[in-house]
């Protein structure tokens, strides 16, 4: 979705008419030159192009809405930036000449014939173009020296006449417009999407429009009752000894027979017992229209019956529903919806059943998930009253009023309630009368669920119309008697049987059993999923194995419903000895086209279907197209079919809109024109009518899967899924078998063996026979999921308990492979589950809209899994080709000529501010700590405290400089090192590092401090210090006896060589030795420190810190922070580098405040600790880090009742500063400042800093100043190198927090990193600063001068006449002018900080930063604790922690494919599923990514799961 703001362009002519016009005007043109510039035009003129990237990413600045139209064809052409210094005619000064003496103009270049634009340029351009040239800059400070970089808007001088003008103007359009709520959503898709090109040679319907087909008319005989209850009625009083309906028992015997007489009288008596024992004369619970449930199990077909009719006799509407057997059934909240729409609040069932229902302790029946509170009522006779002699039911003719309502569940799984009246109840019991040509006394065995379709239709209605005998065989009863329904017809000589495709094939799989059965008798065998693709196989080879046992041909009858238009077509009975019905052999190609095509090529891409009879009796039928108004079809063109007869559903109880849609429906013709206005149902059947008016169904609306515009069917997937070879690998209920079928007999020709199918080491079958699998339940689920604007084919098989992961894989990988060359669609994902664990519905098949929902939720569990969307996602846009690029001239000029400054800000100035004597007495630290020590002794400068929060060591300024003295002194005794010499210094958080450090500096040693190794990791931690102490040339080591010991430990030998270390000192025991003369280095210049840290990209980088940048360092956080001697801060950081160390080591020494130190890991033992230090000693100002932020976040989140009762407030904090050189983590800020906002922490409080190895402090909050800014940007112009604010709550938009502000001495701009000119204010670029406290350079790992300059010393290449020495953070930012106003009382630059550019990822010609991968990938999973991203061989490589089950590992493949497509338009390549704690964290809450991709391409990841994505 995109949300549309102000488009943006540079200055353009009013008309584009009138500019060309202009262009006519040479003369006026030279004259115009002339008199402007006074100096040759070909020496002043800039070339510009205003369709360059750089000069098209001003998305602030807009103009006119009248601009709009013209702006494509103005943009392309070239233009000329004409300049004049005021002072000189000569171009050469024209690069050092500082903004406000510029004088612009603005003129297309159309060869040399110039036209006089300025007249028809925008209100602010021609101002611009004509200001004067004088005055004082506003917004510049005293002292400031701006000047070295062009500044425009605010940079115009202060008398100008239309400075105001300019800056009302630019205020209006400082923040994005808000467009209007329809634009809001607009679908960005076309910009996205690469649309692929439709198929030149697609095949297309050339058929004429077809023409409704009818029925023939539905008979009227004279003896058809008025209402299906009279006929109830007649034949319960005529004929009452008449066999109804038997039930068979567990073994498949006939258990009971209910008679019509019982029939009728135990409907009575429930029908009396309804209206008249439920409630009160006065207050009956149930009156005429109301619903109620019908709850009886599947082996129960007599107590329904009852309870059916009993419902319709009392004519109170029945909603026949599944037994629900836990809370967490399939579907069960879903049908719980359906009773509530409907108002059902009475349920009738039967004794066993109510027995059975899950029940709470106290024995009630269980509240169901999403189910209204229901009334159960038993329904057995012993509990029904018996009516008065001269009490008779209402019969009425039957009307259009409500007769049952049966559910249906639609595709997304929700259940709808189909109303059936009263009239089409009857009218399809004659319709199907007449096509079935039922008579009295007939036998039907019934194989389906009674409750709904054509077992309710056949076997509870047409035999009560026709006063037939059903013999009822459940489900459970096949299960253990798959034989039973012969054996059932065979004994009772049933005419008619009503069976599954799957019944079939359980017949022939028992067949053996018992072989002396005849089906002689049967003159309609009705297959009522004649819609399925194997229905044809099914039918063919019963027919080939039963024929011998009398089954006649012309008695298999397929036949076509739907919920909504009941029956639609069926086979009538044939004559004997006439010929069978054609098939129709398809093209599968065609039919994803929804053309009928003759297949004539491969055969492995045929399907062949049978037809399923006629329409039925008084009804029409058309085709309409599936999608859009219901156009009819043509001829040969597969659509949705279209009932329209007296004999379907009514509407979709309680929904009248899709009730409209499809019970309502009348078809138009090409033009749109109705045709015809009698309405039609749509049956959710996919199909044609073919000659001779058959009627042939080649899909579900349902199992449609829209792929790239080309339709398949999951049912046609599923069939060629179980024609692979996966005896071993998919589980397929309790019974598997193969069966061999004569090649003569037609299927679908993909199920014949074809060379996917068949390992090669197998035998070749004889050429006359074939394999087919034959299923006891179908163990495949196919469906589709919307990723990345199109549908993507989701395959689920349940997998054998035996099978091996290689069986597995290569069932996988044949299924990939046949379902691409049958189909010509990929499959975007391949999953098995172990066996029974999928959702099944009441009949044992798999529940798919819920298959489905557990995918998309990460609750499949699946134990294989094979995504596949580099083969099937084909719509990714194409990969973005850099552009050439632009001149930094040129953005510079164009920037000046849009009216938008130059992106830079800088601090307070130092040397202005403060002037006391410690700043120029005292140039070096160690100076500043002998004064302290002489001035104020007993000033206590650090606490350290312990986990228990208890002070276990002090440093006063007296003491600190004693130890100092003392190390120094054993430093030059024991080590006899000189000046200069580095030592590296070994502890663990506190004050003996403080003290080692100022030993160091009274030595005139170079310390190098280095977190110590873990005493239980040494092997993955002191390889680490060893290559600091080899890198830094370190002569000596600095610890404690604990740590020099395990320096040279057995254990640490295996790690690195223990005999080539330097010389090791412990400072624990220390001689009283007094240092005879301090060190006082030469020049302040002179090196301080090292500073050593590991960077995020996994590289090891030493700076060189000199004193006067220590000074500066010092000065301008006791600035920015106002720290004095009184102060008191808490600091709960690891000192080893950055702007930890210097807050841990040298700020209380050069300010004087007092700094209590937690060290990180006491957290660990007490997560109360920081906290309750703040509050104990009253902190307004501490420091920490995203760990220790992160920590507390998660440990404390639910104890903070536990804070209350501590008497823990955070009220004091005035300053909760997080130090970190990353972009800011608002989410984990803002969960931190929410979380303990209840115990007074102030969200105000809370900020970031922002530093780099070149210069470790750039920003910080501080104590005054407004509070940081916020804005949203979009992500996708932050992929291509672009600023682009948006508005809270626009798709894609990211939010993005100021890292603190600027400290007081340094400057900062925003540099083009590769053509290394400034940009605009909010364009993106790196972040290059300026400050007395930057760092002198590397350290000897990188000696080259050429990248020395690069980093720390270099220069812009345009518009910088001060030649201002920079250092490159190598961070991505951008600067924003706000409209807050600064300490200093100007207005506010916000820095914000974007990324690293090192750890950026180049793909697909866009820049992606890590952070925001892993956001999204971190957000889609309650299980993933942490995630990391990297790129291997240009692949995307996404490492996620697993917090939970190793059983949810592999649901988290598919949920990172989709989020890391949908919201990044990247692929992933692999997914890697690890423990927790595997991805690498530095100190300051860093991922190590570089050290993670190391681990992963070394395999030593040892990982749960790796997917490698096909």
């Amino acid at each position: 979705m995109k949300r549309k703001g102000q488009n943006s362009c540079l200055p353009t002519s009013r008309r584009h008419k009138k500019l060309i016009q202009q262009c006519r005007r040479n003369i006026e043109t030279r004259h115009l030159l002339h008199l402007q510039l006074k100096l040759p035009l070909l020496l002043s003129t800039t070339e510009l192009d205003l369709g360059e990237p750089g000069m098209s990413d001003i998305d602030q600045i807009s103009t006119q809405k009248q601009f709009k139209p013209h702006w494509q064809s103005i943009k392309n052409r070239k233009w000329l930036c004409l300049c004049q210094p005021k002072g000189g005619p000569h171009l050469s000064s024209l690069l050092q000449t500082p903004a406000h003496l510029l004088r612009i103009s603005l003129l297309p270049l159309t060869s040399l014939q110039l036209p006089p634009l300025h007249h028809h340029l925008p209100q602010y351009a021609q101002q611009i173009l004509i200001c004067p040239a004088s005055g004082i800059v506003k917004g510049m400070h005293k002292g400031s020296n701006r000047s070295s970089l062009m500044d425009t808007a605010d940079g115009v001088p202060v008398n100008s006449r239309v400075s105001t003008k300019i800056q009302q103007l630019l205020n209006t359009l400082k923040r994005p417009k808000r467009p209007p709520l329809k634009e809001f959503f607009v679908d960005d898709s076309e910009e996205i999407v690469e649309v692929p090109q439709p198929d030149p040679n697609q095949p297309k319907p050339e058929g004429r429009q077809m023409t409704p087909v009818k029925g023939e008319p539905l008979g009227v005989i004279c003896n058809w009752p008025p209402a299906l209850e009279s006929a109830l009625q007649r034949w319960g009083t005529t004929q009452a000894k008449c066999p109804c309906l038997t039930a068979l028992d567990v073994t498949g015997k006939p258990v009971y027979t209910l008679t019509y007489g019982k029939l009728w009288s135990r409907s009575l008596k429930l029908a009396y017992t309804l209206l008249n024992k439920l409630g009160t004369k006065n207050e009956p619970v149930l009156k005429s229209g109301d619903r109620v449930a019908l709850v009886y199990p599947n082996n129960d077909p007599v107590m329904f019956m009852v309870a059916f009719y009993g419902c319709l006799l009392a004519e109170v509407i029945p909603v026949p529903i599944e037994v629900p057997l836990t809370r967490k059934d399939a579907g069960g909240q879903q049908i719980g919806f359906l009773l509530g729409s409907c108002g059902v609040a009475l349920a009738l069932t039967s004794e066993v059943c109510l027995k059975g229902l899950p029940k709470t302790q106290n024995g009630e029946i269980v509240q169901f998930k999403g189910w209204p509170r229901l009334k159960w009522v038993v329904t057995d006779s012993k509990y029904l009253s018996k009516p008065p002699k001269d009490w008779q039911p209402h019969i009425s003719p039957a009307g259009t009023e409500p007769a049952y309502i049966e559910y249906k569940t639609s595709k997304e799984g929700s259940v709808m309630g189909v109303t059936v009246s009263r009239l089409a109840m009857l009218s399809h019991c004659q319709a199907l009368s007449q096509a079935c040509n039922y008579s009295e006394g007939e036998t039907v065995v019934n194989v389906l669920d009674f409750k709904k379709d054509a077992g309710l239709w056949h076997g509870m209605f047409a035999n009560v119309m026709n006063k037939m005998h059903t013999i009822s065989v459940p489900y459970s009863v096949m299960k253990t008697c798959p034989l039973s329904w012969v054996q059932r017809v065979h004994a009772h000589k049933a005419k008619v049987a009503l069976v599954k495709c799957r019944d079939l094939h359980w017949a022939m799989m028992a067949h053996r059993d018992q072989r002396d059965v005849s089906l002689s008798s049967l003159r309609m065998l009705i297959v009522t999923d004649g819609a399925n693709p194997w229905s044809v196989s099914s039918c063919d080879a019963f027919l080939s194995l039963f024929q011998s046992h009398g089954l006649k041909p012309e008695a298999i009858c397929p036949c076509a419903t739907s919920a909504e238009a009941m029956t639609v077509a069926i086979r009538r009975p044939g004559v004997p000895g006439a010929p069978l019905p054609g098939r129709a052999i398809l093209s599968m190609n065609g039919l994803s086209y929804g053309v009928i095509r003759v297949n004539t090529e491969d055969k492995n891409s045929a399907l062949t279907v049978q037809d399923v009879g006629h329409v039925m009796p008084g009804g029409m039928m058309c085709i309409v197209r599936p999608d859009g108004p219901p156009q009819l079809c043509k001829t040969d063109e597969i659509g949705e079919i279209c009932v329209s007869s007296r004999t379907g559903g009514m509407m979709y109880f309680g929904l009248a809109g899709v009730t409209k849609s499809t019970f309502e429906v009348i078809p138009v013709n090409s033009t749109g024109s109705p045709v015809g206005d009698v309405p039609f149902i749509r049956s959710g059947l996919l199909g044609f009518v073919g000659p001779g008016s058959l009627v042939f169904v080649v899909g579900k609306m349902d199992g449609l899967l829209m792929v790239s515009g080309r339709r398949h069917n999951a049912d046609d997937i599923v069939a060629t899924g179980l024609a692979v070879e996966s005896i071993k690998t998919v589980y397929r209920g309790r019974h598997t078998g193969l069966l061999a079928v004569p090649q003569t007999c037609q299927a679908r020709s993909y199920l014949r063996t074809f060379s996917l199918s068949v390992p090669p080491a197998r035998k070749p079958l004889p050429p006359d026979l074939r394999m087919a699998r034959v299923l006891t339940s179908f163990r495949i689920a196919v469906f589709s999921v919307s990723v990345f604007y199109d549908e993507r084919i989701v395959v689920v098989a349940e997998q054998r308990p035996d099978a091996s992961e290689e069986d597995s894989f290569q069932w996988m990988s044949r299924v990939l492979q046949a379902i691409d060359s049958i189909h010509q669609v990929g499959v975007y994902c391949l999953a098995l589950v172990p066996a029974n664990t999928l959702p099944k519905t009441p009949l044992g098949g798999i529940h798919i809209s819920q298959t489905k929902q557990l995918f998309l939720e990460g609750s499949l569990h699946p134990c294989n899994i094979l995504m596949c969307p580099h083969t099937c996602v084909t719509n990714l846009p194409k990969p973005r080709q850099k552009q050439p690029g632009v001149g930094p001239a040129s953005v510079m000029v164009g920037n000046l000529v849009a009216g938008k400054r130059i992106a830079q800000a800088a601090g307070r100035d130092l040397g202005q501010i403060e002037e006391n004597d410690l700043v120029r007495k005292h140039q070096f630290l160690a100076e500043i700590l002998q004064w302290r020590a002489q001035a104020t002794p007993d000033h206590v400068l650090f606490m350290l405290l312990n986990a228990k929060g208890t002070t276990v060591c002090t440093a006063s300024c007296l003491q600190l400089h004693k130890r100092a003295e003392r190390i120094a002194s054993v430093l030059g005794d024991k080590g006899h090192l000189n000046a200069g010499d580095n030592v590296v210094l070994l502890y663990p958080p506190g004050i003996e590092l403080i003290n080692a450090f100022y030993g160091c500096l009274y030595a005139g040693c170079i310390p190098v401090t280095v977190r110590p190794p873990h005493a239980q990791n040494l092997t993955a931690t002191l390889p680490t210090v060893r290559m600091i102490v080899d890198v830094s040339k370190a002569v000596c080591i600095l610890t404690t006896q604990t740590l020099m010991r395990l320096l040279r430990s057995r254990e640490a030998a295996a790690a690195v060589d223990v005999k080539t270390w330097p010389t090791i000192i412990d400072t624990d025991d220390l001689p009283r030795k007094r240092l005879p003369q301090l060190y006082k280095p030469p020049t302040p210049e002179m090196l301080a420190y090292l500073d050593f840290s590991v960077s995020t990209t996994g590289m090891l980088t030493g700076v060189k810190m000199s004193h006067s940048a220590v000074n500066a360092l010092c000065r301008a956080i006791k600035l920015q922070c106002e720290l004095y001697s009184s102060r008191q801060i808490a600091i709960c950081l690891d000192p080893y580098c950055g702007l930890g160390f210097a807050l841990w080591c040298l700020c209380s020494v050069y300010s004087g405040h007092q700094s209590i130190l937690i060290p990180p890991m006491e957290l660990e033992n007490n997560l109360f600790l920081w906290l309750s230090t703040v509050n104990q000693y009253k902190i307004r100002d501490t420091f920490c880090s995203y760990s220790v932020m992160e920590l507390c976040t998660k440990g404390l989140g639910n104890q903070v009742e536990v804070l209350k009762t501590r008497g823990i407030n955070l009220s004091c904090i005035r300053t909760c500063v997080v130090v970190a050189e990353e972009r800011p983590r608002i989410a984990l800020q803002l969960s931190f400042s929410k979380l303990f906002k209840d115990i007074g922490l102030s969200p105000r409080a809370v900020s970031t800093t922002f530093g780099s190895r070149v210069n470790v402090a750039i920003c910080l909050q501080g104590t005054s100043g407004p509070d940081p800014t916020t804005v949203y940007v979009d992500l996708k112009s932050l992929r291509h190198d672009r600023v682009r604010l948006v508005e809270r709550g626009a798709p894609q938009s990211l939010l993005l927090s100021e890292s603190g502000k600027i400290l007081p001495g340094v400057k900062v701009v925003i540099v083009n990193p590769e053509t290394k000119g400034p940009v605009g204010d909010s364009h993106l670029g790196e972040i290059w600063v300026n400050s007395p406290h930057t760092a002198s350079g590397y350290y000897t790992i990188y000696d080259s001068e050429t990248l020395q300059a690069d980093h720390f010393n270099t220069r812009l290449s345009f518009g910088d006449a001060a030649q201002t020495l920079w250092a490159r953070t190598g961070y991505l930012g951008f600067v924003r002018r706000t409209e807050l106003t600064a300490a200093t009382g100007e207005r506010h630059d916000a820095l914000y900080v974007v990324g690293a550019l090192d750890e950026t990822l180049e793909l697909r010609g866009l820049r992606y930063h890590p952070i925001d991968i892993e956001t999204s990938v971190s957000r889609i999973h309650r299980s993933i604790a942490e995630c990391a991203v990297f790129t291997w061989t240009n692949l995307l490589v996404v490492v996620v922690e697993l917090c939970g089950s190793e059983q949810e590992a592999l649901d988290l493949v598919p949920l990172v494919t989709n989020v890391v497509l949908e919201e990044h338009y990247l692929i992933v390549g692999v997914v890697v599923v690890v423990d927790p704690g595997v991805i690498p964290i530095n100190s300051r809450g860093e991922k190590q990514r570089m050290h993670l991709r190391d681990s992963f391409l070394a395999d030593q990841l040892d990982p749960i799961y790796v997917a490698y994505n096909m």
